[in-house]
């Protein structure tokens, strides 16, 4: 059977950089990112991005190509990675998306909605509405323009209401009537081979564990300190560990009290993955295999 693409999904610390590399040096693949932190420039560490060795054994497109300060999107990533995969097939190469973030593959292969660039002026504006009037308030006032887009959310849920908000304000128009109006999805039509790599999960907890304390020793720490003031609205400020490191360098936190609480939080992370991939990629091909060498020969049986 011919491939035409494949696709590695997974949670954090699962072994997608390592699996995708190492199939990539069997079927002459390259790599295309598809985790919405390893995007971002600055923060290697912190994002497990892969390392110059890594990426002299075979290309790697997407990885570090945004800064921080930039508010990259879904619908960016999905332009994005449909010049990556123009520019794998030229190459005459296999494009495999390896990542750990579900809407990028969602985006890749049912397509997603391509609202209008938001103006810094109407964030500002809208933000400040909210903290003016309150979350509660300004939730009730969303409601009332927008039930559509309000629908399942609560006022608690600060980003994906500011986001109704923002587009409703920018727009004219609702978040859901744009998020019908989806976009073609680059892979639509292609022959894909699907896996979600799913290690148990005390042996997950514990790369994730160990995974940290060495980011930590590569000097995450100095990593961290280098982001702050970095603006907390920004989808860069969500990194795993970033908010606990700054805790610890303002004195809030004891290192080893913020670590810990890192730990936690990437644990927390990686329940919400899995739980989120088996409700929307079922029928993909899950591998529970933990060397690197077998999940590779799972993948390669697959196709």
């Amino acid at each position: 059977m011919r491939i035409d693409a494949m696709l590695i999904a997974g949670p954090t610390a699962s072994g997608k950089s390592e699996g995708a590399l190492a199939l990539a040096e069997v079927v002459n693949g390259a790599l295309i990112n598809t985790d919405s932190m390893q995007v971002y420039r600055e923060p290697r560490i912190l994002t497990a991005r892969p390392d110059e060795r890594a990426q002299s054994r075979a290309p790697h497109l997407l990885y570090g190509h945004v800064s921080v300060h930039e508010r990259y999107s879904v619908a960016r990533y999905q332009a994005d990675a449909t010049r990556a995969l123009r520019d794998v097939q030229a190459n005459g190469r296999i494009p495999i998306f390896a990542g750990g973030t579900g809407l990028y593959f969602q985006a890749l292969t049912g397509g997603v909605a391509e609202v209008p660039e938001i103006p810094e002026a109407v964030r500002k504006q809208v933000r400040a509405r909210r903290e003016t009037i309150g979350a509660e308030v300004f939730f009730k006032e969303l409601a009332a323009h927008d039930p559509d887009s309000a629908a399942g959310l609560r006022s608690s849920d600060t980003q994906r209401v500011l986001r109704a908000a923002e587009v409703l304000e920018a727009t004219g128009k609702s978040l859901s009537y744009w998020q019908r109006a989806t976009g073609a999805a680059p892979l639509a039509g292609l022959r894909l081979a699907r896996f979600v790599l799913s290690p148990p999960r005390a042996e997950l907890y514990r790369r994730i564990e160990q995974r940290f304390e060495g980011m930590v020793a590569q000097g995450a720490l100095e990593e961290a300190r280098s982001l702050k003031g970095l603006d907390p609205g920004l989808p860069s400020a969500k990194l795993l560990g970033l908010r606990q490191l700054w805790a610890a360098l303002d004195g809030a936190l004891a290192l080893d009290d913020a670590i810990a609480a890192a730990k936690t939080a990437t644990r927390q992370y990686a329940k919400r993955q899995v739980t989120w991939f088996r409700h929307r990629m079922a029928d993909w091909v899950w591998i529970e295999a933990l060397e690197t060498r077998e999940i590779v020969a799972q993948m390669l049986q697959q196709v």
